[in-house]
C-alpha cells in the first residue's frame, strides 16, 4: 500500500487555495496576502501555499484569473465614477448603482465559481483516464507476460520431452548392445568348453 505524504494537498484545499487567490486578484489585493490567508486557514506557511499555486493550480485557472483581473479593473472604475458623481446624484439614484454592482459582482462570482467547478471536473476526468488507461495497461502487460510465460513453458516441455525420447533410446541402444555381448560371451564359453571337452 502507498504511503501519503503527510503534507500532500487535497482537491478541498487546492480548491480553497484558488478561491482565496481569486479573490484577492478580484478585490485588488497582492497574491502574497491571499497564500497569508490559505496559510492561516490550512496551517501552512505562506512559502508553501506561493509555491503550490505557481507550480500546480496557477495553471489550471489562468481564465478564472483574468476574469478576476477584468473584475479587478471594472471594479476601480466604478470606484472612481462613484466618487467622481457623488455631489452630482442623489442618494436613491447612488444605492441603485450600487445594487446594479453588486448583481454584477455576484453573477462574476457565479462565473468565476463555474469556471472553477469546470477546471476541477476536467482535472478529476483527466485523473480518471489515468487511472483506466494504467490499469488497461498493467492488465495488457500482465496478459502479455502470461501468454510469453505459457510459450516459454512449453518450449520448455517440448526440450524436456525430447531429451527424455533421446535418452530412452539410449538406454534401449545400451541394452541391446549389452544382451549382444552377452551372447558373444556365451558361445565364446560354450567353445571353451568343447574344446577342453576334446583334449580330454
Amino acid at each position: 500500500m502507498a504511503t501519503i505524504r503527510q503534507d500532500a494537498w487535497s482537491t478541498d484545499e487546492d480548491l480553497i487555495l484558488a478561491e482565496v487567490v481569486l479573490r484577492h486578484i478580484r478585490e485588488g489585493s497582492t497574491q502574497l496576502s491571499a497564500f497569508e490567508e490559505v496559510g492561516e486557514r490550512l496551517s501552512r506557511t505562506s512559502a508553501a501555499c506561493g509555491f503550490r499555486w505557481n507550480s500546480t493550480i496557477r495553471k489550471k485557472y489562468e481564465s478564472a484569473i483574468a476574469l478576476a483581473k477584468k473584475q479587478r479593473t471594472k471594479g476601480k472604475k466604478e470606484r472612481h465614477l462613484m466618487e467622481s458623481e457623488w455631489n452630482d446624484e442623489s442618494s436613491d439614484e447612488l444605492m441603485g448603482e450600487m445594487t446594479i454592482a453588486a448583481l454584477a459582482d455576484e453573477q462574476d462570482d457565479n462565473l468565476i465559481n463555474e469556471v472553477i467547478t469546470n477546471e476541477a471536473e476536467k482535472s478529476s476526468l483527466t485523473m480518471e483516464q489515468v487511472i483506466a488507461f494504467l490499469t488497461e495497461y498493467h492488465q495488457n502487460r500482465q496478459s502479455q507476460l502470461s501468454s510469453r510465460e505459457v510459450e516459454e513453458l512449453r518450449n520448455e516441455n517440448e526440450q524436456l520431452k525430447r531429451e527424455l525420447e533421446k535418452e530412452i533410446n539410449e538406454k534401449r541402444v545400451m541394452a541391446e548392445d549389452y544382451r549382444a555381448l552377452l551372447s558373444i560371451m556365451e558361445r565364446a564359453r560354450k567353445m571353451s568348453l568343447n574344446s577342453q571337452a576334446h583334449e580330454s
